[in-house]
């Protein structure tokens, strides 16, 4: 709803050290995710102090959605103005928050899932950003080491971020797997292919991921047709898993609407049962699209539940 925007061009990033690609997702080893839960993804928004001097040529005197994002989640790669607009947008417009964490701790759960009993060894996670703690490639490697991952997004401050955090070892792919940050847009299905092609071998089962980025494509008509080309794309035993801000309840939809009035990239909520049609064709797997706290809870569901669906569903 805030973080993630549609991903544009195609450009990989390597491990000066490995060889290997490598991303910036959604959080660095040095403030890893605890499992079950979010470990430091949990921690407390102002707990810490912005991240050390900024990677060159970055302005970071205005706050940047990727980085508000990644403070929310308790990261490291944000700064003072990052800060302070997360705590304001939090005042104003709580739900963002809210469902940052709900869709962090579910992509845990879903990659353990993915990575364990599915045995997917590939990934293809679009709609990347920053690092917060719980990446994807952190997870499935932990279970596979040889397991090989692509990140996608298209916002070139993210792309300055993962050049320096490239620089830290604890980033790095394992030796057994492989790792890659494509530049690509989400409309661009053939560039997105095309990119993970460079890592992926598009023949066996691949993992689609797409956390909180439909939402910016306001035809919903279009961003099932993108969603069904990438999975058309993909052979029969691949895995969708999609998480997405949801229509439903007045004050959260009348934050949005407030939240997109003042934004040059809006976000669309959609009903639960949009979210689910992009499952169409697919095998849910239990228990179907739901919450994001009631997706394989490690613990029993908050009250309060954030506006954020979520589902995995497998290709036959």
């Amino acid at each position: 709803m805030f973080r993630r925007r549609a991903p544009r061009h195609s450009a990989d990033v390597t491990d000066p050290r490995t060889g290997h690609g490598l991303t910036t997702a959604r959080g660095p080893r040095a403030a890893r995710a605890h499992e079950p839960g979010l470990g430091a993804a949990g921690a407390a928004p102002g707990a810490r102090d912005p991240g050390g001097p900024p990677p060159p040529g970055l302005d970071v005197s205005t706050a940047h959605p990727a980085r508000v994002w990644n403070y929310w989640l308790g990261g490291r790669d944000y700064f003072a103005a990052d800060r302070a607009a997360g705590e304001q947008l939090s005042q104003e417009f709580p739900h963002l928050a809210q469902a940052a964490r709900a869709q962090r701790a579910f992509l845990v759960r879903a990659v353990r899932f993915l990575a364990g009993p599915a045995q997917i060894r590939q990934f293809l996670d679009i709609g990347a950003g920053l690092p917060a703690g719980g990446n994807t490639h952190e997870i499935a490697q932990r279970i596979a080491p040889e397991t090989r991952i692509v990140y996608a997004d298209n916002d070139p401050a993210v792309l300055v971020h993962a050049r320096a955090l490239l620089k830290n070892p604890m980033l790095a792919s394992t030796q057994e797997g492989r790792l890659s940050y494509v530049e690509a847009d989400l409309r661009d299905v053939t560039a997105v292919l095309g990119g993970s092609a460079r890592t992926l071998d598009l023949e066996r089962p691949v993992a689609l991921i797409m956390l909180g980025v439909l939402g910016h494509i306001d035809d919903h008509g279009a961003a099932r047709s993108i969603t069904s080309q990438l999975m058309d794309a993909l052979p029969p035993g691949s895995y969708l898993a999609v998480a997405d801000g949801v229509a439903g309840r007045e004050p959260v939809e009348g934050a949005q609407q407030r939240y997109n009035d003042a934004v040059p990239v809006p976000y669309h909520l959609r009903r639960p049962d949009q979210l689910a049609s992009f499952f169409d064709g697919l095998d849910l797997i239990e228990p179907g699209v739901v919450p994001c706290p009631q997706w394989k809870p490690d613990a029993p569901p908050p009250p309060d539940e954030p506006p954020v669906y979520c589902g995995v569903a497998r290709k036959r």
